[in-house]
């Protein structure tokens, strides 16, 4: 079991966690109009004061020239949060995440959510056995702060959701699947993510962050760009490097080398809102996300670009 969830994070990875650990997936569902975009994330939090489960939903939707952001953090007992060791499922309440489906039976005061999505051609990441996952050589280590996960780069949606009684279409849309699990979050980190390019197969993620480690810390580079069935991997574990940073509020710019190729990243995002965020395991922290930033890609190496181009409803995290 231990090497089944080390090349296939998406299994629930806190079985035997008592305290201070969290655990929670991330879908990213925009919509066939790319009018709107929702983002789930299922998890647990598990503590001696506040164990529960939740479920955040994260809808960003266009109005006109703005974009109206709205957020909810929904819990559950823990009892409600059931997972499969066979197949990856999990479930919160009524509500049931896998590689194939999204179903959605969510009614508050505040928020009335239904529906089932049906997920097909999922991209995974590369995998080796020095690179397992996402994280490399890291992902064997059992004592990191945070662990991340890279479930699908992208893939198709189909189905409707009901969103407080209007009916979003997904049919032939996109979406993308990550997660995240340990302890906290690192303090300080950026993190994109769009898969909305002009060539519709192609994914981007991004990953920068202090990292916690024995006693000390390091800058911790995970870039993956996947481009004509190809896969562009920049990573600290890799021998990747960050050749430039600026870092502001609301934008980054990132220049990246790996051997003879380059990765240059200009992202912005002019619309976020707070999402909670575990340290110790607990839900008590706030991080700021957006789903409608834009993010400018240039791959190339000295004597040439390879790909050039602009993602879209790009979730944007820019942790100072």
């Amino acid at each position: 079991m231990y090497f089944k969830k080390l090349l296939h994070p998406e299994y629930f990875q806190g079985d035997k966690k008592r305290n201070n650990y969290f655990e929670g997936w991330y879908y990213k569902l925009v919509s066939a109009d790319e009018n709107s975009t929702i983002a789930l994330i299922p998890g647990v939090s598990i503590n001696k004061d506040d164990k529960h489960a939740f479920i955040q939903v994260f809808v960003s939707k266009k109005n006109q020239d703005n974009v109206d952001l709205k957020t909810y953090y929904l819990r559950f007992s823990f009892d409600e949060f059931k997972y499969n060791h066979d197949i990856f499922s999990v479930s919160v309440g009524n509500n049931t995440f896998s590689l194939t489906h999204v179903s959605l039976n969510i009614k508050t005061d505040d928020l009335l959510l239904s529906g089932m999505i049906t997920l097909t051609n999922l991209i995974p990441i590369k995998k080796t056995i020095l690179q397992p996952n996402i994280m490399g050589i890291f992902g064997y280590l059992n004592f990191m702060e945070c662990y991340h996960g890279v479930i699908s780069m992208s893939h198709e949606l189909h189905g409707k959701i009901t969103l407080n009684e209007e009916i979003i279409d997904f049919n032939d849309a996109q979406g993308y699947i990550e997660k995240d699990w340990g302890k906290s979050f690192p303090k300080a980190y950026v993190w994109l993510q769009s898969n909305h390019f002009k060539d519709t197969r192609t994914s981007l993620m991004f990953s920068y962050a202090e990292i916690p480690f024995l006693g000390l810390s390091f800058k911790g580079l995970i870039a993956n760009l996947y481009y004509q069935n190809k896969e562009y991997r920049f990573a600290t574990y890799n021998g990747a490097r960050v050749i430039k940073e600026i870092i502001q509020e609301r934008s980054v710019t990132y220049i990246l080398k790996k051997g003879r190729f380059y990765l240059e990243i200009m992202a912005s995002s002019d619309y976020q809102t707070n999402l909670a965020s575990p340290r110790n395991g607990k839900m008590i922290e706030q991080i700021k996300e957006g789903l409608s930033g834009n993010i400018k890609i240039r791959l190339l190496t000295k004597s040439s670009i390879i790909y050039e181009d602009t993602g879209y409803h790009a979730g944007i995290e820019i942790m100072k």
